[in-house]
């Protein structure tokens, strides 16, 4: 195995992006994608790591850029102030998803026609939207997303295969939300799975996170379960 990992530039509209991707050099050909999305903060090393570990299983992981070139948040307040127009303008944040999963399918490791997306937190949320454009990928995964459907898009019909993965006890995600997301992928007419975790909050994935009265806390045990129900997950799509 040889995880060979670099950055791309790409663009939506005038704002210049960079991706992250890695794929093995051993395998031959072109190989499944993963779209990895990143939390509100910005496309981080947390991203770039699991890129890699996509890598490791054979895949060509690309984690994508919301925000703009080397534009990182540093503090929840630069957090919320970076996700805030994604939040209020669904369209502009679903362009930038599209920009991305264009500019993946040019590259040479990639097989477009098996293609996924994965997000964590916020990129939980693209994740779901890029679902709920429409697009003719396999399918997309959100490990602790937000889950509020975009006004843009008032019945969607989701083609891509959808599994959430969520914790219980999530403030930022209520079981009202949780019902209200079922039912819209129903409505939809998409083939959906949502895992709960139970004593289990928000940001379940993220080893730093260790704010209890945020709301943000890390859960071993559930990111170890998200992290197969993906790998599960992807064997099927990918089969």
């Amino acid at each position: 195995m040889t995880i060979v990992s670099n950055t791309v530039a790409y663009l939506d509209g005038d704002t210049v992006l960079e991706g992250f991707f890695a794929y093995d050099a051993d395998i031959s050909g072109r190989r499944p994608v993963v779209l990895i999305h990143h939390a509100w903060a910005g496309r981080d090393e947390f991203v770039a790591d699991k890129a890699k570990k996509l890598a490791e299983l054979g895949y060509l992981g690309f984690a994508t850029d919301m925000y703009g070139q080397g534009v990182l948040g540093t503090s929840i307040e630069e957090n919320a102030k970076l996700m805030q127009p994604f939040m209020a303008d669904r369209a502009k944040l679903q362009k930038r998803l599209h920009a991305a999963l264009a500019t993946v399918k040019l590259m040479p490791w990639a097989d477009e026609q098996r293609i996924a997306a994965i997000g964590f937190c916020f990129g939980g949320l693209c994740a779901l939207d890029l679902a709920r454009t429409g697009v003719d990928i396999r399918g997309v995964i959100a490990f602790h997303g937000l889950f509020g459907a975009p006004d843009n898009i008032p019945q969607p019909k989701i083609k891509a295969k959808v599994l959430a993965l969520h914790g219980h006890d999530d403030p930022m995600v209520r079981p009202e939300q949780v019902l209200a997301l079922q039912t819209e992928l129903t409505n939809a007419g998409a083939d959906w799975q949502i895992h709960s975790y139970g004593n289990t909050m928000h940001a379940f994935t993220n080893p730093l996170a260790d704010n209890p009265a945020f709301g943000t806390v890390y859960q071993a045990t559930a990111d170890r379960r998200s992290w197969q129900a993906m790998q599960n997950f992807l064997t099927e799509i990918f089969g």
